[in-house]
């Protein structure tokens, strides 16, 4: 059996990046639980081709190469930065661009980054009916950090912490009963 592939998604825009740091954060965590591997992009990551393409087909290899792995992870971390209550356009533009069916059943940590509390149910307005469209297993626990729990660029607030351990402890029983399937398949 191969070790879970955890492959993480940040919608930001600029680098260094609180929200990327936070997908890593996450996505290290549940393959260090796992005993799994976890690469993590951004939009930047996309290359040029992204931003004016209009079908999948449109994407250059760099982008393609990406989409290749989130189609082939054992589960996805996807985290946005909250601006005007909503996830960044080209985020929503990346996911429009997927196969409908292409995360469908594969479970998804949903993540959110934003300036205050305001923002909170972005992950439940926002996210969870966008991979709900995808037919994805969005876990039931989701996570948005605000500015005030960092502290220099690093997460500080042990509350989001214990959110992160119990997302993780949902990935894992996931990811581990789905592993335990396929290698009774074989």
């Amino acid at each position: 059996m191969s070790a879970p592939r955890i492959t993480g998604f940040s919608g930001n825009l600029t680098s260094p990046s609180k929200t990327r740091g936070f997908v890593e954060h996450i996505s290290g965590q549940v393959a260090l639980a796992l005993g799994g591997v976890s690469s993590v992009y951004d939009i930047a990551d996309l290359g040029a081709s992204f931003p004016a393409a209009r079908w999948p087909s449109q994407l250059d290899k760099q982008a393609s190469d990406i989409v290749d792995e989130i189609a082939a992870a054992d589960l996805l971390v996807v985290g946005t930065p909250t601006y005007k209550g909503s996830y960044t356009g080209l985020f929503k533009h990346f996911f429009d661009l997927l196969d409908p069916k292409l995360l469908r059943g594969k479970p998804v940590i949903l993540a959110a980054t934003g300036g205050g509390d305001r923002h909170s149910l972005i992950v439940e307005h926002q996210l969870r009916p966008l991979f709900g469209f995808f037919e994805a297993f969005a876990l039931p626990t989701a996570i948005y950090v605000s500015d005030r729990d960092f502290t220099d660029g690093q997460l500080s607030n042990p509350l989001i912490e214990s959110r992160i351990t119990q997302a993780v402890s949902e990935a894992v029983r996931v990811v581990s009963g789905h592993h335990y399937q396929q290698q009774a398949a074989e």
